[in-house]
C-alpha cells in the first residue's frame, strides 16, 4: 500500500514538473519567461512573437542589473508626494482614484520603486557615457524632425495667484481655499520665454502647472485648451531640442547597453 501511495505522488510530481517546464519559453539568468508571458505581450504591444521574447529578455536582463540597487521607503514616500502635488492632489485623494481604477497601493508603490530603480542604474550606469551635443548635432537634429517643434499657437489658460507658497499650495490640495485670485487669460506661445512655454506644454488640458514664484506673489496656471499651430524657431526651441536629442540618446545608449548585456547573459531556451 505504502509503495503504491509513493508511486502514485511521483508520477504526480512528474505531471507537475512537465507541466511547469511546458510552460516555460527560456529562462534568462535564472529567470523564467513563460510561454503565457509572450502570448499576453504579443497581444497587448501588437508585436510579433519574436518582439515579444526579446523585450522580455531586456525586461530580465533589466532586472539582473537592477537587483543590488536599493530604494529607501522614504524616497518612494518623497516621489509619491511630489507626483500628487504635480496633479493638484493629495496622497489620500490619490490613493481612493487609484482604487477606484482598480490598481492596489502596494503595486502602486512598487511601480514607483521600480521606476526610481530605473532612473538610478541610468543615472550611474548609462548617462554618464553620453556626451553634452554639439551646435551642430542640435541643428541637424532640428532641421530633421521639424514637425515635433510645431506647437499651439495659443493656450487658454486661468492663472491663480496667491501671495505666499503655502498660500497657493493649500489652493491646489482644496481649490476652494480663499485668498487666491483667479484671472481668465490667452497666451499666444510666440511672446512666452522658453521656460513659462515648456512648461504650459508639458501640462495637459485639464490640469495644473507646479507653482511659481512671479516675485511679489505666487502663481499657478489651470490649461484649458491649447489651439492653432505654429513653427518654433531653433533658438526658441532649442533647450526643448536638446531635451529630446538627449532622449534619443537615451534610449539608444540603453539598447546598446542590453544588446552588449545579451551576448554575455546566460539565456537557455527551452521551447521555441
Amino acid at each position: 500500500m505504502t509503495k503504491t501511495i509513493l508511486l502514485i505522488f511521483t508520477l504526480l510530481l512528474s505531471v507537475l514538473h512537465a507541466r511547469m517546464v511546458d510552460g516555460i519559453a527560456l529562462i534568462v539568468e535564472g529567470e523564467p519567461v513563460t510561454t503565457e508571458e509572450i502570448r499576453s505581450l504579443q497581444k497587448r504591444a501588437h508585436v510579433s512573437k519574436q518582439q515579444a521574447i526579446d523585450l522580455l529578455i531586456q525586461d530580465r536582463l533589466q532586472k539582473a542589473a537592477m537587483k543590488d540597487i536599493v530604494i529607501p521607503e522614504s524616497d518612494i514616500d518623497k516621489e509619491i508626494a511630489r507626483i500628487a502635488e504635480q496633479n493638484g492632489l493629495t496622497v489620500s485623494k490619490m490613493q481612493k482614484m487609484l482604487k477606484k481604477q482598480g490598481t492596489t497601493w502596494g503595486k502602486y508603490r512598487a511601480s514607483v520603486r521600480n521606476a526610481l530603480k530605473q532612473r538610478r542604474f541610468f543615472q550611474e550606469t548609462v548617462a554618464q557615457n553620453i556626451p553634452a551635443p554639439t551646435e551642430i548635432e542640435l541643428k541637424t537634429y532640428y532641421e530633421t524632425h521639424k514637425e515635433s517643434f510645431k506647437i499651439p499657437s495659443s493656450i487658454r489658460v486661468t492663472e491663480y495667484s496667491a501671495p505666499s507658497e503655502k498660500r497657493i499650495k493649500a489652493f491646489l490640495k482644496n481649490p476652494s481655499s480663499k485668498g487666491v485670485r483667479k484671472k481668465k487669460m490667452t497666451k499666444k506661445t510666440k511672446s512666452l520665454n522658453p521656460a513659462m512655454l515648456r512648461m504650459l506644454l508639458q501640462t495637459p488640458n485639464g490640469k495644473f502647472t507646479s507653482p511659481i514664484n512671479a516675485g511679489d506673489r505666487w502663481v499657478v496656471y489651470k490649461v484649458h485648451e491649447k489651439s492653432g499651430s505654429t513653427q518654433m524657431s531653433f533658438d526658441t526651441a532649442k533647450n526643448i531640442i536638446a531635451s529630446q536629442w538627449r532622449r534619443a540618446q537615451q534610449t539608444k545608449a540603453v539598447k546598446d547597453y542590453f544588446k552588449k548585456m545579451k551576448t554575455e547573459a546566460d539565456i537557455k531556451y527551452i521551447r521555441h
